[in-house]
């Protein structure tokens, strides 16, 4: 099975997070990983939650009792990625021998994807549904999860959205709504159910909730303090993620 354009993408685009694969398959630990890659502990976790989301299986998966704490260990798939990571850096290195190379390079950085969202899940196309000027995108992601998506039939046509095409659903933080296991959903709203995996509370603001899907995929989210103690929300709650279709924003490969 060949990776999806997005983690192939992501590779070029951040080496530094698909080399803390490198980092976890030599530690065997999280803790140890991190420091040696030059990255926290939760900027190293966010980094293999965003992996995760990416890739069509997990690539990290966590162990019980790693070596100095915090264990995790590359899967299958993760010891496979990690080495067409380690050929596309001795592509790299023979594609510096040219003159032209680091503006090339840098050029294609420029094209490539970015963007500010916390949640960047990789899906495929489903379907299509007219919606008056608009049309319904459903998705298909890992785990046999799906949402719908609505964006206009401009874009729609721009993106050459049509069944079986792979595409990034980015979705903000702020657009999710927490709400205990089994709440009422909102009429024509996608609803994704999962556990709270961990709350970091902020200092002077809303919380940081990750919330851990049946597909593996982790989705952050915020909320106030006191609107998780009222819904008697915490790690290890059951949880159901609540968002419209129209906040959920795609994005294809280049």
């Amino acid at each position: 099975m060949s990776l999806p354009p997005s983690l192939t993408q992501h590779m070029v685009r951040r080496p530094h997070r698909i080399a803390l694969l490198q980092h976890i398959a030599e530690q065997g630990s999280i803790t140890r990983a991190a420091k040696s890659a030059g990255l926290s502990y939760k900027a190293a976790w966010d980094a293999i939650d965003e992996l995760n989301n990416l890739a069509q299986k997990p690539l990290v998966e966590r162990s019980v009792g790693g070596r100095g704490g915090g264990g995790a260990k590359l899967s299958n798939e993760g010891e496979r990625v990690l080495r067409l990571y380690q050929r596309l850096q001795a592509l790299q290195t023979q594609l510096l021998e040219t003159p032209e190379a680091s503006d090339d390079l840098a050029l294609l950085g420029r094209l490539m994807l970015r963007t500010s969202a916390r949640n960047q899940l990789h899906g495929e196309v489903e379907s299509i549904t007219p919606f008056g000027r608009n049309d319904m995108i459903r998705l298909i992601m890992a785990g046999d999860l799906r949402i719908d998506v609505q964006v206009t039939r401009d874009s729609s046509q721009r993106l050459g959205l049509e069944k079986g095409v792979h595409v990034f659903a980015l979705i903000k933080a702020s657009w999710l709504t927490m709400m205990p296991a089994g709440h009422a959903v909102t009429t024509g709203h996608n609803c994704l159910s999962g556990n709270i995996e961990a709350v970091l509370e902020g200092e002077d603001g809303p919380s940081e909730v990750k919330i851990g899907l049946s597909g593996g995929q982790i989705l952050c989210a915020m909320a106030e303090p006191d609107h998780l103690n009222a819904l008697n929300l915490k790690q290890g709650s059951e949880v159901d993620v609540h968002f419209a279709p129209s906040s959920v924003l795609i994005g294809t490969p280049l």
